[in-house]
């Protein structure tokens, strides 16, 4: 039996995000993860926008400045499209800020944040490797790997994903409500430049969003149908790039692919209680937001940020697994999670019947919002914490 005070249960952003957050904590910490990230050839289809704050979290972990720069792109405006003539438009220069926000690629962050662990010398790597059982008692959480090796941890984090093993183990019930609707990414070279502007079109088909990528490179998610999610999937790469280039109203010209499109499901899943006796949650384990906010991988590193902040400065007497000292760890997450949660789900509700007069009064309400710079700036500068 190998003892440890942490073990963190999924490598992805989240997970080890929160291992290389607490490397000079005085805590023994293990890693589990299944694989070890990899770069794709060429760009990856999956990209993340990260707000400054987020962006500063990993900067003081020291990633941020490891990262390779030529590869992110910043925001510098948004502007958003209703689907009968509603708009809304933020800039960083109105906000007082240089960037909203910068867009990049999820594998660029993961590797370099595997890298950071690898060299963390209160950590213990065990990849590929798989949790099977998991036993928690007064004294400890007792962990048994798929190859045999037995460990033991005064708190034991899930960083596992949607489908979290850790949550259903540690019988932390989730509430899920599919979307019935998928979410197709791809990449894109445009023949207009971009301006550092990321745009979003709500369409009678779902949420359009073209992020900048370097260069006029664009990233798209579309949230669509399900069936029409297939539909674009299966369309060859010409056909697949003029309808998207259509989508966009012409914004950006044609466009040439980068990478194919790929679909992922979408839900929205809530989860009652992130913590229990030595189990704490966090990333995609602890909560679920359809992605037309971009608010994903933010809400996580803020959910690493916020328990690494908890455990390091926990006295060396207290026991970590306490769920009372979890419960904070919980309290902190509440409000922005769902606060967040309710957001989300409320624009898509709004946006996504064709009522006519639900159309007619939703876009009236973006061209209000626009034109009132006090509540634009109030939503700008939330962002900039959240986004």
């Amino acid at each position: 039996m190998q003892s440890f005070d942490l073990v963190i249960i999924g490598g992805g952003l989240a997970g080890a995000s929160l291992a290389v957050a607490l490397r000079d904590a005085p805590l023994r910490i293990a890693l589990i993860e299944g694989a070890a990230p990899q770069r794709p050839p060429g760009w990856d289809a999956r990209v993340y926008a990260v707000s400054p704050v987020n962006a500063a979290f990993l900067e003081r972990i020291g990633v941020w400045r490891h990262l390779d720069h030529s590869r992110i792109a910043a925001i510098r405006a948004m502007e958003v499209h209703g689907d009968r003539g509603g708009h809304i438009g933020f800039s960083a220069y109105e906000t007082g800020v240089p960037e909203l926000g910068w867009i990049l690629e999820s594998s660029l962050m993961a590797c370099e944040l595997w890298e950071s662990a690898k060299r963390q010398a209160n950590l213990a790597l065990f990849s590929p490797a798989r949790p099977v059982q998991l036993a928690v008692d007064g004294a400890a959480a007792n962990l048994e790997l798929a190859d045999g090796t037995r460990l033991s941890a005064r708190l034991v984090a899930g960083a596992d994903g949607r489908d979290s093993w850790v949550r259903g183990a540690a019988g932390l019930a989730a509430d899920n409500r599919a979307y019935g609707q998928k979410g197709v990414v791809a990449n894109f070279v445009a023949a207009r430049p971009h301006r550092d502007v990321a745009r979003q079109w709500f369409r009678p088909d779902g949420v359009l969003a073209a992020l900048p990528l370097p260069g006029n490179g664009i990233s798209i998610v579309w949230s669509t149908a399900d069936d029409h999610a297939d539909s674009l999937c299966s369309l060859a790469p010409e056909v697949f790039c003029a309808r998207v280039a259509e989508a966009c109203a012409g914004e950006l010209g044609k466009l040439s692919p980068v990478t194919g499109p790929m679909a992922f499901p979408l839900r929205l899943m809530r989860v009652p209680s992130i913590v229990s006796a030595r189990i704490a949650l966090l990333g995609d384990a602890a909560h679920g937001i359809h992605p037309l906010s971009g608010h994903g991988i933010n809400l996580g590193f803020r959910d690493a940020e916020a328990l690494a902040g908890i455990l390091a400065g926990t006295p060396a007497w207290r026991d970590i697994g306490d769920e009372s000292l979890l419960r904070r760890y919980q309290r902190e997450r509440r409000e922005e999670i769902a606060l967040l949660q309710g957001v989300t789900d409320g624009l898509q509700r709004l946006f996504g019947p064709a009522t006519p007069g639900l159309s007619l009064l939703r876009n009236v309400g973006l061209n209000l919002t626009d034109r009132l710079s006090f509540v634009k700036n109030a939503l700008a500068r939330y962002a900039l914490g959240a986004m």
